[in-house]
């Protein structure tokens, strides 16, 4: 099995680069999303600055990493899968899955581009602009600091968000030889 991490910013393109590989393999790919994983909504912080409290999210303490580890574990043991792909802010952060990994990807995007995505995906939610803001600056852009950018060193590699299928072509390339198949 092929083990690929995929980590980087809050709606940097993570999600749509492990969907693209999962579209890409079909069912020889099995998708993990660490979004998934999160302690819905009894997990909270203090921002450090204003000192207003959040539901947390950025921080690994707000997830289920023993369900999280166990899925992952039963991911890699399936017999019929040949590549798994994990992805989500802390994939290059936790050492139990940072560990196990073969390939490490580190999605780039300049947090300003970051943010405008964001602040469209929540109010799409129902957030006010406000609350998509305030959070963002009280929050998540220190928590990307603090726990987030430093992963991009255990990466072995960095993609561009906005690259699209040119980051993909050269993905499947890279993980075809590496799997001794071509597509």
């Amino acid at each position: 099995m092929f083990v690929i991490g995929i980590a980087g910013g809050t709606c940097g393109g993570k999600s749509t680069l492990a969907g693209k590989l999962k579209e890409h393999y079909g069912d020889r790919c099995i998708c993990i999303h660490m979004d998934s994983y999160y302690i819905h909504p009894s997990h909270t912080t203090i921002a450090p600055i204003t000192g207003r409290e959040y539901v947390e999210h950025n921080h690994p303490d707000a997830m289920k990493l023993t369900e999280l580890y166990a899925d992952f574990d039963k991911a890699l043991a399936d017999p019929e899968a040949e590549i798994c792909v994990i992805e989500g802010l802390f994939a290059l952060h936790l050492p139990y899955i940072r560990e196990k990994l073969d390939l490490k990807i580190f999605v780039d995007l300049a947090s300003d581009e970051r943010l405008v995505r964001r602040i469209k995906r929540f109010m799409s939610f129902g957030q006010t602009m406000d609350e998509v803001t305030d959070r963002y600056i009280d929050t998540v852009r220190f928590r990307h600091d603090e726990l987030v950018e430093p992963t991009r060193w255990h990466a072995d590699m960095v993609v561009n968000g906005n690259a699209g299928q040119t980051s993909v072509d050269i993905l499947t390339a890279y993980i075809d030889t590496r799997l001794g198949t071509e597509n």
